[in-house]
């Protein structure tokens, strides 16, 4: 063959290819361009016909405005500090008794609700309903606080309830006071009105969640297995209303927590023969741990996204976006990479892309002049959904690599079930329904919990666990939470109680309605 007809083949064959990656090309977008225009998840029951409940409504008056404000405000006064898990502040947490029993006397002398209290301090309520054969809900709160001082630079001392421009600042406003007061304030005026619920449920206060809830949330659990109890779903805190917090979104999104990641905590430490400073080794053990501790710092977990339920409310926000994050968000099966490359850049948004890993104590030395025998870092991991433990911790001990360096796991434990969020899910529809129901122009989509909550505890209870709270949180606010001026406007506190006052009510249909419309999914 001639050198001309070789080149002509090639040429042709060249040809081919081309044409072939051209075709594939405009295939693949003209596919992701129907799933941008016609992808709209939010539809789902929020036209369908709901079954008629006949709900009360609440219109909050003066007086009864003045009234509950002033429990709350109580309530953010008494310090239930939970210090560790051996040590608390009982004194507050009795205080704090005393406190919901003077306030709802209504729930508490109901013939509807049976009361009792739990590891001494935390509390479980049973509101019987008249329909037996629906199965019962949980609502879950903590009454615990983390500790708070006033030299930390809080504009208000922490335990005041001090108000500020329409604000009520102190611990325990955001986590978790306002939804244990809002559910308790939301039962007490139903109860006064005269409901009575079809679908019973129970309400969990747990003493010790911000220490892992081993005593109070645990111990509610094991009263309820011993009881048989299964339940339709638990809600508990989580996430919350994000406005102006997702950059580029256009308008508010209520993100309801389908899940949790995991956590562990590791200790490395390093030791050897002490000696003097005069006459150091090549290297110490402060030198190999920290050469450790770098390695990790510099080879974080792999990039995970896509691959949990974060996947879910990136495509359920997709629609609130402009071009071209909205064309990218509505075809993760194609961008996923992407998008993961884009939210690993800011530490806020890279805790939805892979498991974290943080060195958070470092201990070494006793002498200015002496090499330590030895040293110790504790490193805080929040594993992604599609990690185990397992696996986080042999990454660990690969990217280590120095048989010098011993790993010791202090606790830890795999990342939470995924819980249901499609139009056959009646707890995440009920959630969903009353969110927007209360803000119609809101965007309500699945979302994953960073941290962690008593809620976990509850798994073998039921296969769906959310975690959400109707609080607003504008650009900065999330940095309030375990940090300094938390707080909650005086409105939102209201909006609280006025979601559980519905949310309630809404439980008591049969079952959801058939969907209004469907998505098509390509």
């Amino acid at each position: 063959m001639t050198e001309s007809g070789q080149k002509f083949k090639i040429f042709k064959f060249l040809k081919i290819v081309a044409s072939s990656f051209l075709i594939a090309a405009l295939l693949l977008f003209t596919i992701a361009s129907i799933r941008t225009l016609s992808l709209d998840v939010n539809v789902g029951l929020q036209l369908a016909r709901w079954e008629k409940t006949n709900n009360l409504s609440l219109v909050i008056d003066h007086h009864q405005r003045e009234e509950l404000l002033a429990n709350f405000k109580e309530a953010i006064r008494i310090r239930t500090v939970s210090f560790s898990e051996k040590k608390s502040n009982t004194t507050a947490l009795l205080q704090f008794d005393s406190l919901l029993r003077k306030v709802f006397p209504t729930v508490f002398s109901s013939s509807l609700v049976h009361h009792e209290l739990v590891a001494n301090y935390s509390h479980l309520f049973w509101v019987q309903g008249s329909q037996h054969d629906l199965v019962p809900y949980l609502l879950l709160a903590h009454i615990d606080v983390v500790p708070a001082s006033e030299a930390d630079g809080w504009e208000a001392p922490p335990f005041s309830a001090q108000e500020i421009d329409g604000f009520i600042y102190g611990r325990g406003t955001i986590d978790d006071k306002s939804p244990v007061m809002g559910i308790l304030q939301a039962l007490e005026y139903l109860l006064k009105k005269g409901y009575a619920p079809r679908r019973g449920f129970y309400i969990g206060l747990g003493h010790d969640e911000e220490v892992s809830g081993f005593k109070g949330a645990l111990n509610i659990v094991r009263i309820m297995k011993q009881r048989g109890v299964q339940l339709s779903f638990v809600l508990d805190e989580g996430l919350a209303v994000l406005d102006g917090v997702i950059s580029g979104l256009q308008g508010p999104a209520a993100l309801i927590g389908i899940s949790e990641k995991g956590s562990a905590t590791v200790k490395l430490s390093v030791s050897m023969v002490p000696g003097h400073s005069s006459m150091p080794p090549r290297e110490t053990t402060i030198g190999i741990l920290a050469a450790a501790v770098k390695r990790l710092e510099d080879n974080p977990m792999p990039r995970l996204f896509g691959h949990g339920p974060e996947r879910e409310t990136f495509e359920h926000l997709a629609q609130k976006f402009g071009l071209p994050m909205k064309f990218i968000m509505s075809n993760l099966w194609l961008f996923a990479p992407l998008l993961g490359r884009i939210l690993e850049r800011k530490p806020d948004t890279n805790a939805f892309v892979r498991t974290t890993t943080a060195v958070t104590m470092f201990n070494a030395g006793v002498k200015v002049n002496i090499i330590p025998s030895l040293a110790e870092a504790y490193v805080n991991l929040r594993i992604h959904s599609a990690q185990s433990l397992k696996e986080v911790l042999d990454l660990i001990q690969s990217t280590v690599g120095d048989q010098r360096v011993k790993m010791e796991l202090v606790d830890g434990f795999d990342p939470l079930p995924v819980s249901s969020a499609d139009e056959k899910s009646f707890g995440f529809q009920i959630i969903k329904k009353t969110v927007l129901d209360m803000f119609p122009t809101v965007t309500v989509a699945p979302g994953i919990c960073i941290g962690n909550t008593d809620s976990r505890h509850f798994k073998d209870l039921t296969n769906d666990i959310y975690r959400f709270a109707p609080i607003w949180f504008k650009p900065g606010d999330a940095q309030r939470f375990h940090g300094i001026n938390e707080r909650i406007s005086k409105k939102n506190y209201e909006e609280l109680v006025v979601f559980y006052f519905s949310l309630i009510q809404n439980c008591d249909i049969q079952k959801l309605p058939e969907p209004h419309s469907s998505v098509h999914e390509l």
